[in-house]
């Protein structure tokens, strides 16, 4: 079995998964950052952990980040974000359509770069989206 935590998929690799594949993998990856983020910063306690969490993960919360990294994305990332963004997909009633799309072509880029094996961009961007962020919990 290859190395789940270490994958290295080539572009056309990504490029064969579906759009709604790459947000669902992406999903993950974000949220795994998120929660890591959450317990490393050390101040929060188990009781506000998971609604710390939300308020990151959410499909608001991911659209107004994802409208913060777009000036830093590179045009291939910005294709894996489009086409996220653009797949069919049905938003909840917690988030407007155009919120919920933004937030699948968040999930979308971040899928496609943990499967292309770059973590190394994956954290710069985490980084950039956090930036000047106050989270107060």
């Amino acid at each position: 079995m290859e190395n789940l935590f270490a994958l290295s998929f080539s572009k056309n690799q990504i490029n064969e998964m579906s759009s709604l594949g790459l947000a669902h993998i992406g999903d993950a990856v974000y949220e795994l950052l998120c929660r890591s983020y959450l317990c490393c910063s050390g101040h929060h306690t188990v009781k506000n952990l998971h609604k710390d969490t939300i308020s990151l993960v959410n499909a608001q919360a991911q659209a107004v980040f994802a409208q913060k990294l777009l000036p830093f994305l590179n045009e291939e990332e910005q294709g894996w974000f489009r086409r996220g963004k653009n797949a069919h997909s049905h938003a909840p009633k917690s988030a407007s359509p155009k919120e919920y799309a933004l937030a699948t072509g968040l999930e979308a880029l971040f899928g496609a770069l943990y499967l292309a094996g770059r973590t190394d961009r994956l954290r710069e961007l985490f980084s950039k989206m956090l930036e000047k962020e106050q989270i107060d919990n």
